[in-house]
């Protein structure tokens, strides 16, 4: 399967430079660029791509706004936040509004299409570091529901950082069954993301902080 990306940028010259690098891998295709948050949001509700490379400062709505919404409304697309300074506010606002991962803009073409494919197949890439600084920031869910037995363990899985089809190979199930699962896990702890619930997850103990380390 061909990974669709939506390239978000308020640079041309970056969109360009990311249309560039990806072209080169097959298994990556870009269907669509904006150049700002409003933009983003539109093209994703037509273009249906995979994963949206969203840039973080922007005019007219910026990324985090874009994000939230696009995981509001589109809650299959995963969203990578693409920023040039690895700062608390923008990293913690990113994963608040639902963003599966960010990645720095000077990250090497192998390691953005790497993280390109992990978001796609819906696998959490934190390292204990970052997931000891989003501890601290992004809170708790709410009363949340209690999870069945099943999306404890699809729970459990998912937080060490596999992808659907890992998990559903583990549970003996199918991909879509997985995927089923995983939208009903974020319901009922309310949040928007995977990243979000990877970190209830090891707040209540289910793995450790060290678990999810795949970077």
């Amino acid at each position: 399967m061909t990974i669709r990306i939506l390239l978000v940028d308020d640079h041309s010259v970056v969109r360009k430079g990311l249309r560039m690098f990806l072209k080169y891998d097959p298994e990556l295709e870009v269907v669509g660029e904006a150049a700002d948050g409003a933009e983003a949001l539109s093209m994703a509700r037509t273009l249906k791509p995979h994963v949206v490379l969203m840039d973080l400062l922007m005019p007219v709505m910026d990324g985090i706004a874009a994000t939230a919404a696009i995981r509001q409304e589109l809650p299959d697309i995963e969203v990578l936040a693409l920023t040039s300074v690895l700062e608390d506010a923008s990293v913690v606002g990113a994963v608040r509004a639902g963003a599966i991962g960010y990645l720095l803009k000077d990250t090497q073409a192998d390691a953005l299409c790497q993280a390109i494919k992990a978001a796609a197949a819906g696998q959490v890439q934190l390292t204990p570091k970052a997931a000891a600084r989003l501890m601290q920031a992004v809170s708790a869910p709410q009363s949340p529901q209690a999870l069945t037995e099943r999306e404890t363990e699809v729970l459990r899985l998912l937080a060490q950082g596999q992808s659907n089809k890992q998990i559903a190979h583990s549970l003996h199930n199918t991909e879509q069954t997985i995927k089923s699962h995983v939208s009903k896990i974020l319901s009922k702890l309310g949040v928007q993301s995977r990243t979000q619930a990877t970190l209830y997850a090891i707040r209540i103990g289910l793995v450790s902080a060290h678990t999810p380390d795949k970077t």
